[in-house]
């Protein structure tokens, strides 16, 4: 699962969607992210924890709510939670445990923990929130669109950009929530560019980048290029070019009924 390993950084990626999983060292503690998906993937994070990591605190962050990314939230029980507060407020907590229940029963699997919905013991309400741990400072931007209570997170000692499901190489943007939104978020990302010495992006799904600010503005603005451009194909009714955008992607069949759920989204966001 360990796709890139440094001093600090390990970052791993289930078989499943490419979905990152970061875990920082921190020195006197650990920074875990979204630890998912299959049964055998989330042990192996958690032996990988116990075995080269044992004796530290660990601190779970979670970029948003959906039930891929708190898939693992039991096999951690002693962590404290890092999260927005319209995560801690979501009134899809019971929707987002009956998914992981609906996933496993579909594909027969087993897990050796409680499914639960995580509780926050730090709650993030505001841009620029700052969180310090033992001498590591964190700062928050919240980023609604993908879902209501999504958050991206810079580790500003080691320039770390946490992004959840935006900014992924894979996929054009999966708008759950709002079009509008959306559209804002990305915009944060060229405020966090210009407030912050980025070293690594590690988006939810994908390939993460290091010491290239100009591929996440690439990625940026084709999110951008997409959710503009289509919000006006459906106010003027035009002609969406889907097959060009799918052309763009690794695997284009898998996209196709989420862009059919987008449009729905953006004509629900229009009226």
């Amino acid at each position: 699962m360990i796709i890139f390993q440094n001093s600090k950084l390990t970052l791993f990626q289930s078989a499943l969607y490419q979905t990152n999983t970061l875990l920082y060292d921190a020195g006197g503690f650990l920074l875990l992210v979204d630890p998912n998906w299959l049964p055998k993937e989330v042990q192996f994070i958690r032996d990988h924890v116990d075995e080269f990591h044992s004796g530290k605190s660990i601190y779970l962050l979670f970029t948003h709510s959906d039930y891929d990314h708190i898939i693992a939230y039991g096999l951690f029980p002693e962590a404290k939670v890092i999260a927005s507060e319209r995560f801690q407020n979501s009134l899809r907590k019971q929707k987002n445990l009956e998914e992981i229940h609906q996933f496993d029963q579909q594909h027969y699997l087993k897990r050796s923990y409680p499914i639960l919905y995580p509780e926050v013991d730090f709650m993030i309400s505001e841009d620029e929130q700052q969180l310090e741990i033992e001498g590591e400072l964190l700062t928050f931007y919240l980023s609604p669109g993908h879902t209501d209570d999504g958050l991206f997170t810079i580790v500003e000692s080691e320039g770390i950009f946490i992004a959840g499901d935006y900014l992924s190489d894979l996929e054009f943007p999966f708008i759950y929530f709002s079009s509008e939104f959306y559209i804002e978020t990305l915009h944060k990302v060229d405020t966090i560019l210009q407030n912050h010495i980025i070293q690594y992006l590690i988006p939810g799904h994908g390939h993460f980048i290091k010491d290239e600010n100009s591929e996440i503005l690439l990625r940026k603005n084709r999110d951008l290029k997409y959710v503009e451009d289509l919000r006006s194909a459906i106010l003027n009714k035009d002609k969406f070019p889907i097959e060009d955008w799918l052309s763009q992607f690794p695997f284009p069949d898998g996209l196709k009924e989420q862009h059919e759920k987008n449009e729905k989204q953006v004509a629900d966001d229009l009226n």
